[in-house]
């Protein structure tokens, strides 16, 4: 068969006068680009409800099948989930490949997958997508013979069927192999609990500069160990959870977790097939939304973050705002204005002011005291030195003076050589 050009017609319906139709549109010409399609035309239509059918109406049937064949299109792309009926219907009208906006994210996620359980995740998500669809049009519908060379399979049983029967069985399977790994994730996250060491989770909309962020942080407080991950300017570059640990001068520490980009309309079937990876959201002690502010539609990208981040149930999460690409906009920068941090990643500039209130707000249980150590415990001195930030010391003939920030299970424990306890750090 004759290999369909990369050339396609987006097509979408703006019902009743969406806000964000045009900026929708916009993006799926951008996923589209991200699967290296080359679009050619548009066609859009208002209307109060999705033509159950056909998806458009029928006058807009036939505009668009001239549009498709005079710019010479192979596909046409919709901009809403298809149903099987309706990608049926649209093929047998426009004699054109038909696919929708669900299918093309998830061809992105399957090009980008790295990781073996990134792979599984998205393989489980497009067969969960495929299996209603299996609509058995042309040679699908065809009967096969019967015969022995091949299991479960009688004279009478159509193509469709066993197609269908592989596409279970293949999933059942991926998903044991998928159980295996989460079963992994939650005993690394088990372990990292047991540490004390509070975890920071950047979330965001896809391409906002998570990665970037990261790698920002990991060049000014970690320089020198070459854990930078892949950061580029792409829609979902990133679809592995990765974690490093960040250490500070004050000899506190947490963990930053870099997650999966999120989109509006985001399918489904993603998220119920990363939901194991996307776990490392909803435990986190605070979270960090990176927002591309030089993005016109950046107050969309946040609402769509949040909704995502309520479906995954982490909505109850302390969370700051990163405003990165401040350098791309008019705004002051770098600034902190409540919760937010106006910043540039690419710059490094802000990187101090984000790390500041990260601490603020996940250090609050460090206590400030004064112990003295005798010196036959010569061993707790350094101990403090490793795990709190020691401001002073002296040595006095009872012992090692030390005026210090510790956590508060340390000054529980260790309160009997307490001199002079102060408030809990604010």
């Amino acid at each position: 068969m004759e290999q369909p050009n990369n050339r396609a017609v987006i097509v979408g319906v703006n019902l009743n006068d969406r806000p964000d139709f045009a900026y929708s549109m916009e993006e799926l010409g951008n996923l589209a680009e991200a699967c290296n399609i080359e679009v050619v035309g548009q066609l859009t239509q208002n209307a109060t409800k999705i033509n159950s059918s056909h998806y458009l109406g029928t006058g807009k049937i036939d505009e668009l099948s001239t549009l498709a064949l005079g710019s010479d299109a192979s596909t046409v792309i919709f901009n809403d989930e298809l149903s099987p009926s309706q990608i049926r219907n649209l093929e047998s009208a426009l004699q054109k490949r038909v696919i929708d906006r669900t299918i093309l994210i998830l061809d992105i996620f399957a090009e980008r997958a790295r990781t073996r359980e990134a792979q599984l995740q998205v393989e489980v998500a497009k067969l969960q997508y495929m299996l209603p669809r299996l609509v058995g049009l042309r040679e699908s519908l065809g009967r096969q013979g019967g015969g022995s060379g091949l299991k479960n399979r009688g004279a009478g049983e159509t193509k469709l069927e066993l197609d269908r029967r592989r596409i279970e069985d293949r999933i059942a399977a991926l998903q044991h192999e998928l159980e295996k790994l989460v079963a992994q994730r939650q005993v690394q996250r088990k372990q990292r609990r047991k540490t004390g060491v509070p975890v920071v989770c950047l979330v965001g909309y896809t391409n906002a500069g998570k990665s970037s962020v990261m790698n920002a942080v990991l060049h000014r407080f970690m320089q020198g160990s070459g854990k930078q991950v892949l950061a580029q300017d792409m829609l979902f570059a990133t679809l592995e959870t990765s974690v490093r640990a960040i250490e500070l001068q004050d000899n506190k520490s947490f963990l930053l977790t870099d997650t999966v980009g999120f989109v509006s309309q985001l399918p489904h079937y993603l998220v119920k097939a990363f939901r194991s990876t996307l776990e490392e959201v909803a435990e986190a002690d605070l979270l960090i939304q990176v927002v591309d502010v030089s993005n016109p539609e950046w107050e969309r990208h946040i609402e769509v973050t949040n909704s995502t981040l309520e479906e995954l149930g982490a909505d109850g999460i302390p969370m700051i705002c990163a405003c990165n690409k401040s350098d791309l906009t008019e705004r002051a920068y770098p600034r902190v204005e409540e919760d937010k941090v106006y910043l540039s990643a690419k710059q490094g500039a802000g990187l101090e002011e984000l790390i500041a209130l990260v601490s603020e707000r996940i250090f609050r249980d460090y206590m400030k005291c004064e112990v003295v150590i005798p010196f036959s415990e010569g061993r707790l001195v350094s101990y403090f030195n490793d795990n709190a930030h020691v401001q002073s010391i002296e040595y006095e003939e009872s012992g090692t003076r030390l005026t210090m920030e510790c956590k508060r299970a340390d000054y529980e424990k260790y309160k009997e050589w307490l001199v002079l306890p102060t408030a809990a750090k604010e």
